[in-house]
Order: structure tokens, then sequence, then C-alpha cells
């Protein structure tokens, strides 16, 4: 066996004595002097106009040094890693619950409280929709201009027509998977800082570099002013790939020209930040009587909620993983992303394709079922091999360890002791 330097050995993790001691400080644990306490106010509707915001009531508050709103923001006012969708403040168009209308910067967190209450603000609501099937019917409420349907990615290879045609077995079934919420232990946090004309944001982050063109695009700066440090991160899986509070902290520092730090209470995490996808999937397997495929016809609807975020990634990477870990010679697959009037969804763990993954494997054990196979026989029939070519067109060459694990598992697995039940 090689004498791998850290496979196979036990090692300690660089940040675990700081961490299981206390001693790691995180963004929440940081404070500089004359910091201000900020926070955010946001919409409690779906789907709205915003007609108007006030608020010289909540700027008379003592101890409150800023109360911005989007005619505040000196550069662009629109985020996002593929699509700048989602706007830093609400200008006019609301579009899920918790959508951000005005910032709040205070010497104290009850003057911060007292303040946001007092921000007055009139909306006109419109329709809202939640339903990504429904979003992308012709009589459904449009989320943004350019319509509901944010991606559409289709892959074409082979005839599937054809092999359904001959097909011996189909089995067709419609799966559905749900939002799923990151949950990580530490929520989002910021902390930033002006000095003369640079800007300085502590946070807790996965993307520090897209972080620094997001605020210096707000702020109007170019990025070598402003400075982004990533602090140890209590947890992301894909979450925080996205901007929270980022801009918001640099907002209100650049404008009061004080240190500002803003941190999430869980239930603001669980209103404000992204999603997993939910996908609808809609999915056709077809094989001959020995349970060797010969095509599938899935089409996915990924709901990504108000905004895009990853969303055409997430679609795409579903759209190229529909058929799994198989070989599949005639393949015909339609990935949409779609708005809604939900949370966004963006980045998390697999990346689109646990839930796809959910309906081919699904496909498959019923397809050995049907032909007589068990679950290990069914997927050794059909599994890649060197020279074969995935949906994309990639021709095959290595790493396709897929027979090895799975014959591996299964001699495990019978070796093992059954266990008895009384």
């Amino acid at each position: 066996m090689s004498n791998y330097h850290v496979i196979g050995k036990t090692e300690q993790r660089l940040e675990g004595w700081a961490k299981v001691t206390g001693e790691t400080r995180f963004t929440a644990d940081m404070k500089l002097p004359g910091m201000l306490y900020s926070g955010v106010l946001r919409s409690k509707i779906p789907h709205a106009r915003l007609l108007s915001i006030d608020t010289s009531e909540a700027l008379s508050v003592p101890g409150v040094r800023a109360v911005l709103t989007a005619a505040d923001i000196p550069g662009r006012n629109g985020v996002g890693i593929i699509v700048k969708d989602e706007p830093v403040l609400i200008r006019d168009r609301i579009r899920r619950v918790g959508d951000p209308l005005a910032l709040v910067a205070a010497d104290t967190r009850e003057a911060l409280d007292i303040s946001l209450s007092r921000i007055r603000y009139k909306i006109k609501v419109l329709p809202a929709v939640f339903s990504a099937e429904e979003a992308m019917s012709d009589n459904a409420p449009t989320i943004h201009e350019k319509g509901n349907i944010l991606l559409h990615r289709k892959i074409r290879h082979g005839n599937i027509e054809k092999a359904l045609e001959k097909a011996e077995v189909i089995i067709e079934n419609r799966y559905e998977t749900p939002f799923v919420e990151h949950a990580y232990l530490e929520p989002e946090a910021s902390m930033a800082q002006r000095t003369n004309d640079s800007i300085t944001v502590w946070t807790s982050t996965q993307n520090p570099h897209f972080d620094r063109g997001e605020v210096a695009s707000a702020l109007g700066l170019e990025q070598n002013r402003v400075r982004i440090v990533q602090m140890p991160t209590g947890g992301g899986f894909g979450g925080k790939l996205d901007i929270s509070t980022q801009c918001h902290t640099a907002l209100l520092a650049w404008h009061t020209r004080r240190p500002v730090k803003l941190v999430y209470d869980r239930e603001e995490s669980f209103i404000a930040s992204g999603k997993r996808h939910p996908y609808i999937i809609d999915y056709l397997t077809a094989a001959d009587r020995q349970g060797k495929l010969v095509g599938v016809k899935v089409k996915i609807i990924a709901n990504t909620g108000a905004y895009a975020s990853y969303g055409p990634g997430v679609a795409t990477r579903a759209a190229v993983h529909a058929t799994g870990p198989y070989y599949v010679p005639n393949v015909h697959v339609d990935a949409y992303a779609v708005y809604t009037n939900n949370p966004y969804c963006g980045a998390m763990r697999g990346f689109g394709v646990p839930q796809i993954g959910f309906a081919h494997e699904t496909q498959i054990d019923l397809l050995g079922e049907k032909v007589g196979l068990d679950a290990w026989q069914i997927r050794a029939k059909n599994f890649f091999r060197p020279g074969l070519t995935t949906s994309t067109g990639q021709l095959l060459e290595q790493s396709l360890g897929i027979g090895e694990t799975l014959n591996k598992v299964r001699e495990k697995v019978n070796s093992l002791e059954k266990i008895k039940l009384d």
C-alpha cells in the first residue's frame, strides 16, 4: 500500500482545537470602536409595487445614524452571480417575502428596533404565484420583465422516438422534491468599516472574490478600493456563495463613516437566505426485456424562486446528469429554471444533482423489479464503461470506478452477518 501523507491516517484538523475550545472568532464576535448595530426592514408581502417609503420618523429616533433606501445606493442596485436581477434594496418591485426595503444603523439595538418599526411605506399588492408549473402558464403573474422562464436547457442525443417504438419495457413517473434550508449553525453576518475612500468588509462567506465585485458595484467603487476578509465560516454548504449582509453593511459604513455590524437571527436567516431548488420531474425510462436501457425522456422544472442566483447552473447540471451513471443511447431532456414569488433558490451541496438522482435511481429500481433483476444486477447491466459516450457527447476513457466500487460494496454486504430479529 502506498505511504500516503494523509489518506489512511488520523490527522488533526488545523482549525479543530480553536473551534472546540471556543477560541475561534466568528464575524458576530467582532467589535470595533464606534461600532453601529444595523438591521433590515423586509417585506411581509410576496409580490407588490413599492409606491413610496418615508424614513423621516425613523431618522428622528435618538441614536439612529442612518436610514437608507434604494435612493441612497451610489452604484448599481443589483446583485447576482449569473444574472444581476436581485436588488440590493427594493426600488419599486417586491418579489418575495423578505425583500429588503430599507437599512438602519444605530448606536444601540433598542434604537435600531424602534427605528425599523417607524419606517412608513405604501405598496400595491400584486397577484403572486408559488407553483413553478403555474408560473410557466400564459396567464401567470409576470415576476420579471423578460418572463418567468429564466432558463430552458435542452439535451438531445440519439432518436428518442424510435427508441420508444422499439422499447419492450417503459417506466413512467412523476417525482417532486421540496425546498431545503441549509440551516448552518452560524447565521449570516458582516462587519464593514470605511477608511477614507476604501471599504473593508469582514464576513461569513464562501465567495470573497464575488463579494468584492458586488460591494464595489453597489458603492460605485473600483474593486481595488474594496477589501473582503473571509472570516471563519460556521457552515455554508453553498448557501453562503450568494450576497447576504455584505452590501448592506458596506452601504451603511460608507454613509456613516463608522464601523457597522449586521448579524441575522435564525428567523431572518430562514426568510432571507437561498434554498435548495424544489424540482418537478417527469421521467420516462425505456428498456428491453433484459433491462438494458434504450432511452430516457425527462422534463425537469426547477423552482428558482424570486431571483436567479445559481438557478441556471443548477438546472443545467440537472439536465446533464439526468441519466445518472448509466449509458443511455437515446436521450431527450428539457430542464427549466422558473421564477416564482418564493424565497430564491441557489447553490446547495450536490448543485442540482441530488434531486434528479432521486428520480433516476428510483426509475432504475423500478425497472429492475419489472424485469426480475435485483438492485445490483440492473445497475451492473447499465452503468458507464470506458469507450461509451454520455448524453452530452463526452467519450469516457478513464476514471470510471463505478463497476469496481459496486462490486466491492456488494462483496462487503454479502460478507456481513445477517441481523437476527426476535
